[in-house]
Parts: structure tokens; C-alpha cells; sequence
């Protein structure tokens, strides 16, 4: 933390994806010295955990970027440590120790369910836990997962269809039958990304489908012809897959409840919607006529929610922004509200997930993290610097905390570990499944400090 003596300001970034990420490096390029505290041992969030894992150019990219960020003077690097209300220190512990301001960006880690009678049966995921899972996040790399061979997956974005992607390529179910409330005009993915199942598509099955849902589709100025036109360009470009999976999908269906056997999924029953225009937002409404469908998975694909005790005030499925924002970015507005107090918390800022949940991919978070840097920027320009910064205060409370802290220089470590591990395996990348086998391979002290 000696690494650098010319900042004047000091602040703290919590979260480590790419929202976190590029914003250090926006703050550091100002002369901010910024600490950028991680709940996971590596850093990258939704790039190193979120992506699906054979696309490695992609991530081995943004890991090149990542570590030329964390290779900055003005930037300090702690992980394996959580902030929250229940975590290893709190937002107000953390702004006791000396730091001007906070940015938040520790993405949406709260699970968004629907409330449906029969989601907490065997058989039930959400789609974020299992992306963790094969990704190898733990502890949910460490969680057994029991997957039947029909499987119902509720949603229509590029979750989605990772989640198909991997029920078909590496559990290698049957069926996967995927279901959108909206139609399919209103679908969160390209063909660029429908590529990588296209090929298992049941193309008369879909065509059945879409002659079902054309007449709501027609009447709200939708064009069927323009969806299968993605569709059948993605097959013609289709990634190659060796599964024997098939793959359908389903229009203006919800789920209405889960049904049970034996305390396992056993089927879902579906509720039929049609596509109502309000304030110029196409909705799903339902029809109250339903039917029953037999799959013994189902995985929600729905989005998330930031985490509501994290310690800051909540809405929905969001953290509450000063919807007057003193240092705007965009138009957009930076700033955590306290409807408590009827004000804003002058120091502390969110973005990325954080600031909208589950909003876009790594490029968004990137753009969205920078700004939310932007804005805090403005603010410090209030602030009077400090000197020297309480840097040492930091350092001391950080070494009471009775765990094993990770460092950029253990990250680089961990990083040779895993690199060895996979050329002696012959595979192209490989992770440590457990916090364990990483603090073990770094050489940290796995027993809590003495008292």
C-alpha cells in the first residue's frame, strides 16, 4: 500500500468486476489512490465468472486489460473480503478509516424469483448460481447440482441460452424447453449469440409455434418473418455441438407453479398471456387458462436483484439513486438516495449492476463503471485533499480482520498455479474449484489470525 505517495485523495472501490475495474483505472488516472476491495479471491466478477468458459480469447483478453489495471501505482488490491452488513466490515467501517468516498460495484448479487408456489422443490435453480457453478465460483463450484432430463428454463435473454448451451453440451439432457412471457419480438438475445445452440433447434416445432403467436404479434406491429430470419441465419452459421439435445421454444407463456413429487420438480403448470401496449412498453398479460407440462428441472432465467443487506437502501430490485443528481453522468445519476432522510449519501456512489440491475454485458459494465468514476470525480473536486492519506489506518484495520486477504502479488501466484496445473492436465484452462485449494497454492495461512 506504499506503492505510491503523490495522491491526495483516497478512495474505495467495492466490487472487482468490470464495473470496479475500469473505474479504478478512471480514478487512478486522475491521481486518485483507490483500494479495491473483492468478496471473491480473483478478480473479473461477470467477466472471469459470468462468461461462458469455452470462450477464452474473450476472457483471456479482458484479463490482459485487468491486470494492467491492477498493475497501477494509485491502485491497491484486497480480496477474498466481504463488505456488508454481515460481511468481514461494514460501508461505515469502511468510510471510518479515512476514505473521501465510496463507490459501489459489486453487481447485482441478490436472486430474483418470481414467488411461485413450488420453487423451493429439488430440481428448482436459478440461472446466476449455476453460470457460478461451471464457472467455478466458489463455493457454488463445490455445490452439487441434479439436473433431470427435461428441463424448462423461464426467460428469453443470453442467460438463457448459456444455460441451454451448457444443459445441452455438457449435462447432455434430452429436452430444453425455454419460455418468454413476451413474444418473440421482444427476445434479449442476437443471432450472433443464438449461434451457439442453433443448431439444436427443433425448427418445426418453432415455426408451429410462431404460426401460434403470429396473430398477437401482427396486432402490436410485430413481424414473425424478421424473428425466424435471425433464426435461420444463426443455423446457417451455427457452432458446432455434439449433443443429442432438443431444443424449443415457447411465446406468451409463464409459469404459474411448480408441481411437485416426492419433494422433487415433477411438472409446471403454464399460463397462456397475450401482448397489451402501455406508455409505448409491450406487456404480457395473462389469460388465466392454463395447462400442465411435465419436466423435472426448471431454471429461472430471469435476472437478479442487488443484494438488500448490503447496507444500502433499496427499491425493487435496485439500490435507490438521487433521482436529482448533483453530478450527473449522461443524464444519468450516480448517487445513492436515503428516503430516511429524504437525502442524498454525499460520498457514496454505485454503478454498474449495482447502479441498474443486470444491464448489459462487459462492454455496458465498462462504460457504466467509468462514468459512475466521472461522477464521483465531480464530487471530490468538494472535498480538500488530504495529506499524507490514512493509509497506514487502512493497512492496521485491514491486518485485524481474521482472515487470509489476497494481494495483487498473490494473485499472480495463484495465476502461475492454475497455469501449471492446466498444462499439466492438457487442457486449455483450469481453475481451483474451492477458496481452499487457492489460499493452499498461494501459500496464504488458512487458520484465522490469533485473538
Amino acid at each position: 500500500m506504499e506503492r505510491d505517495s503523490c495522491s491526495q485523495y483516497l478512495v474505495a472501490v467495492v466490487g472487482a468486476g468490470p464495473a470496479g475495474l475500469y473505474a479504478s483505472k478512471q480514478l487512478a488516472s486522475q491521481g486518485v489512490h483507490v483500494v479495491l476491495f473483492n468478496r471473491d479471491i480473483k478478480p473479473g466478477g461477470l467477466a472471469e465468472y459470468g462468461i461462458y468458459p469455452d470462450k477464452l480469447k474473450m476472457k483471456d483478453g479482458l484479463r490482459a486489460q485487468f491486470r494492467q489495471i491492477l498493475a497501477m501505482p494509485q491502485v491497491d488490491y484486497y480480496g477474498n473480503l466481504l463488505v456488508g452488513q454481515t460481511g468481514d466490515v461494514t460501508l461505515d467501517e469502511l468510510r471510518s478509516w479515512g476514505f473521501q468516498a465510496v463507490l459501489v460495484t459489486v453487481g447485482a448479487q441478490g436472486t430474483k424469483w418470481l414467488g411461485l408456489p413450488g420453487e423451493d422443490l429439488a430440481g428448482v435453480y436459478h440461472a446466476k448460481n449455476l453460470v457460478y457453478h461451471y464457472n467455478h465460483l466458489p463455493p457454488f463450484s463445490e455445490q452439487g447440482v441434479e439436473i433431470g432430463s427435461r428441463v424448462a428454463v423461464v426467460g428469453a435473454g443470453n442467460v438463457m441460452l448459456d444455460i441451454t448451451h451448457w444443459l445441452a453440451g455438457v449435462k447432455r439432457v434430452d429436452e430444453v424447453i425455454t419460455m418468454a412471457r413476451r413474444g418473440p419480438s421482444e427476445v434479449k438475445f442476437d443471432k450472433q449469440e443464438l449461434r451457439s445452440v442453433a443448431a439444436l433447434l427443433d425448427m418445426d416445432a418453432l415455426e408451429k409455434e410462431i404460426a401460434r403467436v403470429k396473430p398477437v404479434m401482427l396486432a402490436l406491429g410485430g413481424d414473425p418473418e424478421q424473428f425466424m430470419s435471425v433464426v435461420r441465419t444463426a443455423r446457417e452459421k451455427a457452432d458446432p455441438i455434439d449433443s443429442p439435445t432438443r431444443f424449443t421454444m415457447l411465446f406468451l407463456t409463464s409459469p404459474y407453479s411448480i408441481i411437485g413429487e416426492n419433494g422433487r420438480v415433477a411438472a409446471v403448470e403454464l399460463e397462456d398471456n397475450t401482448l397489451v401496449a402501455q406508455d409505448g412498453v409491450v406487456k404480457a398479460r395473462g389469460l388465466d387458462h392454463c395447462h400442465i407440462m411435465g419436466v423435472d428441472s426448471v431454471i429461472f432465467a430471469i435476472g437478479d436483484r442487488v443484494d438488500e443487506h448490503f447496507g444500502l437502501p433499496v427499491s425493487g430490485n435496485e439500490f435507490i439513486k438521487n433521482s436529482r443528481p448533483r453530478f450527473p453522468v449522461e443524464g444519468l445519476s450516480y448517487e445513492v438516495f436515503d428516503p430516511r432522510c429524504n437525502d442524498c449519501i454525499k460520498d457514496i456512489f454505485v454503478a454498474g449492476w449495482s447502479r441498474q440491475a443486470s444491464t448489459g454485458l462487459v462492454g455496458i459494465a465498462r462504460k457504466d463503471g467509468t462514468n459512475g468514476a466521472k461522477a464521483l470525480l465531480q464530487y471530490l473536486q468538494s472535498v480538500p485533499p488530504q495529506s499524507p492519506l490514512p493509509l497506514e489506518v487502512v493497512k492496521h484495520h485491514l491486518s485485524m480482520i481474521a482472515k487470509p486477504l489476497i494481494t495483487q502479488v498473490d494473485l499472480a501466484r495463484l495465476s502461475e498455479c492454475e497455469a501449471q496445473e492446466a498444462q499439466a492436465r492438457g487442457v486449455a484452462e483450469f481453475k481451483f474449484d474451492s477458496n481452499f485449494e487457492m489460499l493452499r497454492v498461494m501459500g496464504k495461512n488458512l487458520l484465522p489470525a490469533a485473538a
